[in-house]
């Protein structure tokens, strides 16, 4: 049986890169590099000072990529992200005739952090949806083909309300996966204590341990990895019983259904192997399914959380038998 190590060896470059400077988190680091690899963006979700802003500096400077921050203020306007077309005067071109150029936003870069993404107004957030869809944006009416890979990580803070706009169901959905940190272990924060001695910051010393063109052939493994017919039925079972949930208003989309798909191969792929597992499927299922649930009116009165509901349903679902993995991964196609 073929396995995919240049997968497995990226992801472990990048991961220990990480763990240089964010502590205690290897779940989180492993999850955000699953989405990655599987083509997808990422919704960091958490309050502040968990280290949202730390985690995508230093997962930015692992990768050898073009790299642009965008810091979200109710004042940010659509032109700010995309760019805009200024005037030249004729005597900058050789025809000495003058005309409108494009001068790029910072969008049209590989990786792009968006910082507080909740603090846009919608007109500003729906100026990432082509992009984030179809990595591509429109200029004067002209469509502009973004780098590739294209990579959106967005960070919000989910308990501020005054002076944030909450992110469009349609927005949301364009994320592969939500992730929230959490507090780190008493080790870990003593750790963090530690480092913090130093006037920079450490994650000012990553360096990049993964070259650009490297990345698109691992993209393209990870999206031929088998999935067998009875973990593809396991899928579809967790995602049906999102659409007959009564605390939900809708359930998972087929969109949804397609993430979870992806983020399953991807994670199989770092975990080096040719082939998903339903425990792969599992333990992608709360990042997948997070932020595409909405909630009840009578479930959000009752406190039920989406986190809640979904280890409601995975702990109900069984978990079908799936013997001969490696006979049957042989196979490349998924």
């Amino acid at each position: 049986m073929k396995h995919l190590q240049p997968i497995a060896e990226f992801a472990k470059r990048i991961r220990d890169n990480i763990e240089s400077v964010f502590l205690g988190k290897t779940s989180v680091i492993d999850t955000l590099i699953t989405a990655f690899l599987a083509r997808g963006h990422v919704l960091l979700e958490d309050v502040p000072g968990t280290g949202k802003t730390i985690l995508a500096r230093a997962f930015a400077a692992s990768l050898d990529l073009s790299f642009s921050r965008i810091q979200c203020t109710p004042d940010l306007l659509p032109a700010d992200i995309l760019g805009v077309s200024v005037w030249r005067h004729g005597e900058e071109f050789e025809d000495k005739k003058g005309r409108f150029v494009y001068r790029p936003g910072p969008v049209v870069n590989q990786f792009v952090l968006v910082d507080e993404i909740n603090r846009a107004t919608p007109r500003t957030q729906s100026a990432l949806l082509e992009a984030m869809a179809e990595n591509q944006i429109t200029i004067d009416g002209n469509r502009l083909a973004l780098p590739e890979p294209f990579f959106v990580m967005a960070t919000e803070n989910p308990i501020e309300f005054e002076g944030t706009f909450p992110l469009p169901e349609a927005q949301k959905d364009r994320f592969l996966i939500s992730l929230d940190i959490g507090y780190p272990d008493v080790e870990s924060e003593s750790l963090i204590l530690e480092n913090q001695r130093r006037i920079t910051h450490p994650v000012t010393d990553i360096k990049p341990v993964a070259a650009a063109q490297e990345i698109a052939p691992l993209q393209e493994a990870v999206s031929c990895i088998h999935v067998d017919k009875v973990v593809k039925d396991y899928l579809l079972s967790l995602v049906n019983a999102t659409r007959s949930n009564s605390s939900l208003r809708t359930g998972i989309s087929p969109r949804g259904s397609l993430a979870l798909y992806r983020s399953a191969q991807s994670l199989a792929g770092i975990r080096n192997r040719n082939y998903v597992i339903p425990e792969d499927v599992k333990e992608m299922a709360k990042s997948v399914f997070r932020q595409r649930l909405l909630l009840t009116s009578e479930a959000f009165v009752r406190g039920i959380t989406p986190d809640r509901i979904i280890q409601s349903i995975l702990d109900s679902t069984p978990i079908p038998e799936y013997r001969n993995l490696p006979a049957q991964a042989s196979r490349t196609s998924a």
